[in-house]
């Protein structure tokens, strides 16, 4: 079983008794104070939950290292820290795997040194090579990005009908097609929703041309997220077959489009459009203010046309890494190669699953 971290603490040298920084290590999974913390702060999505830990912990065994801070006694900050621990990749902590976007929560904009400070102290004492924030939203302007991506946002509390006239009228004549072409589209949280989701994503990822998460990722969001009423899926058919699906998380007014797939031999059915089209129009009725795409490469301009086509605000995810040995914030190292893609594509669904359960358990 996990235990809980140990408590880092250490007073400013001026006023003692008055000047008191404060560093906890958290165990959410163990330790209530972190959900009840993050239930203070307007901008916790499903990413800074305990759920979303759940999750992490259960299927890849990462450490949670969750940093609560405080200052005189008030809440300085939060800060979602896994332990990504490989013989492959070596130790780091990531703020958050497999997360997309991720800032640190922060409840005064004074202390934002401090907060990275003692990160940097962290990571020394654990022994972690680098840490990085999947947002750039603590660190100085002038520290390099060490990858780059697109976000995008809708604001779903215009109401639907300001809604629907933002989308291109080249996803309005998608979704006019889908809904005349005969396919059925329903909103499921049943442990067979995510079986049929799971098929088409292994589908999708073969088709990218990187295998897919491992099954238990998906059972664990189920397990964790979706059965806890923190998302659900949205499944169209064609005749009662699967042809395309996305997922979205949601917690309090922040949502959050995590997956999409799709069968792609019946892709002019526009069944994707459907699938983004009913999931935008119940979180809007359930109450969601703003939904986040994720994160977008920037080569990806497909992909990037068609989250802006929803009427999406665009903007730059920044992520920082912080190496130990220098002690200095990296610059950009991506020098990603496409030639795995040629290698994942021509591989069997098969094989592409058994590498998926070998490979993710060292990346984040």
């Amino acid at each position: 079983m996990l235990r809980s971290l140990p408590r880092l603490d250490e007073e400013q040298n001026e006023q003692p008794r008055e000047r008191s920084l404060n560093g906890i290590l958290l165990n959410p999974l163990l330790d209530g104070k972190w959900e009840n913390a993050i239930s203070t702060h307007p901008d916790a999505t499903i990413f800074h939950s305990t759920a979303w830990a759940r999750v992490l912990v259960d299927t890849y065994g990462h450490r949670p290292c969750y940093v609560q801070m405080s200052f005189n006694g008030s809440l300085l900050a939060l800060v979602p820290m896994m332990e990504v621990q490989s013989v492959v990749t070596r130790s780091r902590g990531i703020c958050l795997p497999f997360s997309d976007y991720c800032a640190p929560l922060t409840f005064s904009s004074f202390g934002n040194e401090l907060v990275t400070q003692k990160l940097q102290q962290i990571a020394r004492e654990r022994g972690w090579s680098y840490f990085e924030l999947r947002s750039h939203s603590i660190v100085p302007e002038n520290v390099p990005a060490s990858e780059s991506y697109y976000g995008h946002s809708l604001d779903l509390r215009i109401g639907s009908e300001a809604l629907i006239s933002n989308f291109s009228s080249s996803v309005q004549r998608a979704v006019r097609k889908a809904q005349r072409s005969e396919l059925s589209v329903t909103v499921r949280t049943d442990l067979d929703a995510m079986a049929e989701f799971y098929k088409l994503h292994v589908r999708t990822r073969r088709r990218h041309g990187v295998p897919p998460q491992p099954r238990s990722f998906f059972m664990n969001i189920h397990r964790h997220l979706v059965s806890a009423g923190h998302g659900f899926i949205v499944l169209v058919t064609s005749h009662k077959v699967p042809v395309a699906a996305a997922m979205f998380f949601k917690l309090g007014r922040h949502a959050v489009y995590k997956f999409g797939a799709s069968d792609e031999r019946v892709q002019a059915l526009r069944g994707n459009n459907l699938a983004m089209f009913e999931g935008i129009k119940y979180l809007a009725e359930e109450g969601a203010e703003t939904l986040h795409f994720g994160r977008t490469d920037k080569e990806n301009e497909g992909l990037r046309r068609f989250k802006l086509s929803w009427g999406a605000t665009e903007e730059e995810i920044d992520y920082a890494r912080f190496d130990t040995a220098s002690a200095s914030w990296k610059h950009s190292c991506d020098s990603r190669s496409t030639l795995h893609q040629h290698v994942f594509r021509a591989l069997p669904a098969s094989l592409n699953r058994l590498a998926g359960a070998i490979i993710y358990p060292h990346l984040d």
